[in-house]
C-alpha cells in the first residue's frame, strides 16, 4: 500500500496540466478539469502539453545517469552519493532516489489524460487544430514508455488516465508488458503520425518550443531497433535523415592535432548544440522548477566544493587509447599518411581517439591546507556540464541517430553500408565506390542519399570525429574472413557481429557521458542472447574484473531496477 500511495501521488489529478507564470510551471492546484471535460480550447491544450514537458523535467537527469552510472565508461568517486554508489553496484537493498517509477508514470498519466480528453475533431478553416499536439503527445508517451521499459524491464502498460486510487491499484496489479511488447505496441500506435508536423508554440523562456518534441520517425527507428525489426528501423532512420525539407548530416566538428609533426596540443570541437535534435528544457532557477544537477555530479563546482562524483573509468581510457589516430599530411611533394605515436604524451587521453581528451579536463592543484573544505582535484566533463548550463537534456541527437542507422543496416544484412557510415560517411559518391553492387541493389532505397543534398565534400565518417582521417586509415577496415567462405551469405554472417562491435565502440566514443552506454550494451546482449556482452565490460570498468559484479550481471533479471 505504501508503494501504491507513492505512485498514486504522481498519477492522480492528470487533468492538472495548467498555465504558467514561468516557462513550465504546472501547479495542478491552479486549474483542474473535470474528468469528462475535453481540452477544447487552444490555450488549454498548450498549457497541458507544456505541463507534460514539465513532468519530464523530473526524469531528465535520470535518463543520463541510469544509462551511464551502470555502464562501463564511468566510475563513482569517494565523493559520490550513497544512492549513486548503490546504483553503480546494483544494490537496491535500501530505498534509492533514482528508483522512482512513479515519476515515469506521472508523465505517462498526463499524456493519457491529454490523449483521451483533447478534442481531436475541432477544425478551423479545414485544419484540425489539435492534430500536431496529439501526435506530439503520443510520441512523448512512447518515448517515456521506452525509457521506462529499458530501466524496469516488464512494466504495467497503462493507457487510460488514472483518476482514483482504485484505478491506480488495479493498473499496477495488472499484466506487465515486456520491453519488446512495449516497442511493438507503440510502433503501431505512433506510425500513423510519422509525418505530422510538431507543435509550434514559439519561443518559451529562450527555447524553441518545437525542439521539445521527439521526432516521430527517429523514435520509430529506435522502437524497431529494440524490437529487432532491423529493415524497418533502417527505413525509418533513413527517411528521417534524408527528409528533403530538413536533411540531416552528422555533426562535422572534429578534434585534430594542430601540428602533424610535433603533436603538441590538439584542438577542435567535441560537441555542438546544433547536433541536438530534441531535448527536455530545464529551468535556470530552482524557484521556477527543476534544474539539471548533472554539472554537480560530473564536474567540480563551487556548489559541490569541487568534489565531483563520477569520473571516466579505466575502461573508457582503454577504449579511447585502442583507437589509431591517422592524419593526411599534404606537402609540396605530395600527400603523406601519418599515424600518431601511441606513447610519450603527458595525458593518457591524448593517445588514440581524441574525443575523451576534448570532453574531459582534469587537473590537480597539488597539496593544500589540510583544513580546507575544497577538493584540490578538479574535473570538467563538457557534455553534461553544457547540458546543465544551457538547460537542455537531449532526447535525440543527430550523430547518434546515424550510428543507430548503421546498427540497423548492419543487422538488416548490409554490413558494407553500415561500415561506410563509420569510415567514409554515407553519400552516393562513397556508396558506389565502397559498397559492392550486390549490396547496393539489395539495400536499394535504404541507402539512397541524393548527391545534391549530401555531397561528398561535406561527408565524412563518424570515426573521424576523434580519430583523424579515417578514410585513409589502413588499420580501420571492414572485417574480412582470412579464408574465402562457401557463400556470400557466409561472409555477411561473419561480418555482422564484428561490424556491430565496431559500431557499439563508436557509440561509446561518440556518445560517452550522455546516457546511452548501458542500454547499447543491453540491446546487443539481448539480441545475441549473451549476458556476458553486458556483464564482462561492466565488471572490468575499473581495470581488473569484479567477479561478484560479473556474476550478478550474468543473470539478466538483475539488469533492471526493481519495481516498488
Amino acid at each position: 500500500m505504501k508503494a501504491y500511495k507513492y505512485i498514486l501521488g504522481a498519477l492522480l489529478v492528470a487533468g492538472g496540466l495548467t498555465s504558467c507564470a514561468d516557462m513550465l510551471q504546472t501547479d495542478s492546484d491552479i486549474v483542474m478539469y473535470e474528468k469528462d471535460n475535453t481540452l477544447s480550447h487552444p490555450t488549454d491544450s498548450v498549457y497541458s502539453v507544456l505541463g507534460i514537458i514539465g513532468k519530464m523535467q523530473v526524469i531528465a537527469d535520470r535518463t543520463v545517469l541510469l544509462g551511464e552510472v551502470r555502464g562501463d565508461l564511468i566510475t563513482t568517486t569517494d565523493a559520490a552519493s550513497a544512492d549513486l554508489k548503490r546504483l553503480a553496484e546494483w544494490d537496491f537493498s535500501v530505498e534509492n532516489k533514482y528508483n522512482a517509477v512513479s515519476d515515469y508514470y506521472a508523465v505517462i498519466n498526463h499524456c493519457n489524460y491529454f490523449i483521451h480528453h483533447v478534442d481531436t475533431t475541432l477544425e478551423r478553416r479545414g485544419y484540425k487544430v489539435f492534430e500536431s499536439q496529439y501526435a506530439a503527445v503520443k510520441a512523448l508517451r512512447a518515448w517515456t514508455y521506452l525509457e521506462l521499459a529499458k530501466v524496469y524491464g516488464n512494466v504495467p502498460l497503462v493507457l487510460e488516465p488514472l483518476m482514483t486510487e482504485i484505478d491506480a491499484r488495479e493498473a499496477m496489479n495488472g499484466p506487465r508488458a515486456s520491453l519488446t511488447e512495449i516497442c511493438e505496441y507503440f510502433i503501431a500506435d505512433i506510425t500513423p503520425y510519422a509525418y505530422k508536423e510538431m507543435p509550434r508554440f514559439g519561443t518559451i523562456n529562450g527555447f524553441n518550443s518545437t525542439d521539445f518534441f521527439i521526432p516521430v520517425r527517429s523514435l520509430l527507428g529506435d522502437l524497431c531497433l529494440w524490437a529487432n525489426r532491423y529493415e524497418e528501423a533502417a527505413r525509418w532512420y533513413h527517411d528521417f535523415l534524408t527528409d528533403r525539407d530538413d536533411p540531416i548530416t552528422p555533426f562535422s566538428g572534429r578534434i585534430t592535432w594542430n601540428n602533424p609533426t610535433e603533436f603538441v596540443f590538439p584542438g577542435g570541437s567535441v560537441f555542438s548544440t546544433s547536433d541536438i535534435r530534441s531535448y527536455i528544457p530545464m529551468e535556470d532557477r530552482e524557484f521556477d522548477g527543476v534544474m539539471s544537477d548533472l554539472d554537480n555530479i560530473f564536474c567540480s563546482t563551487v556548489d559541490n566544493y569541487y568534489y565531483y562524483q563520477v569520473t571516466p573509468s579505466s575502461a573508457m581510457y582503454k577504449l579511447s587509447a585502442e583507437q589509431i589516430y591517422c592524419m593526411e599530411y599534404k606537402r609540396d611533394t605530395g600527400t603523406d599518411t601519418i599515424y600518431v605515436p601511441r606513447s610519450g604524451f603527458l595525458k593518457p587521453s591524448l593517445v588514440g581517439d581524441l574525443r575523451l581528451f576534448a570532453n574531459c579536463e582534469q587537473q590537480s592543484l597539488g597539496t593544500q591546507n589540510e583544513f580546507s573544505e575544497y577538493s584540490s582535484e578538479r574535473q570538467s566533463v563538457i557534455k553534461p556540464e553544457l547540458f546543465a548550463e544551457i538547460g537542455r537534456i537531449p532526447t535525440s541527437r543527430n550523430t547518434m541517430t546515424y550510428l543507430r542507422y548503421a546498427e540497423a543496416l548492419n543487422r538488416a544484412g548490409y554490413p558494407q553500408s553500415a561500415f561506410l557510415i563509420l569510415k567514409h560517411g554515407m553519400c552516393y559518391d562513397n556508396l558506389v565506390v565502397y559498397v559492392d553492387s550486390v549490396e547496393r541493389v539489395a539495400a536499394a532505397e535504404l541507402v539512397d542519399f541524393d548527391a545534391n543534398i549530401f555531397p561528398k565534400d561535406r561527408t565524412f565518417g563518424i570515426h573521424s570525429r576523434g580519430s583523424g582521417d579515417s578514410h585513409i586509415n589502413e588499420y580501420y577496415t571492414l572485417p574480412m574472413p582470412t579464408d574465402s567462405l562457401a557463400t556470400r551469405q557466409d561472409t555477411i554472417d561473419y561480418q555482422i557481429p564484428l561490424v556491430e562491435d565496431m559500431i557499439i565502440d563508436e557509440m561509446a566514443l561518440e556518445g560517452a557521458f550522455e546516457g546511452y552506454r548501458y542500454y547499447d550494451l543491453m540491446r546487443v546482449a539481448l539480441r545475441r542472447n549473451d549476458a556476458s556482452y553486458l556483464a564482462a565490460p561492466i565488471s572490468r570498468r575499473n581495470g581488473e574484473e569484479d567477479a561478484a559484479l560479473r556474476a550478478k550481471l550474468e543473470d539478466t533479471s538483475n539488469w533492471y531496477l526493481p519495481l516498488p
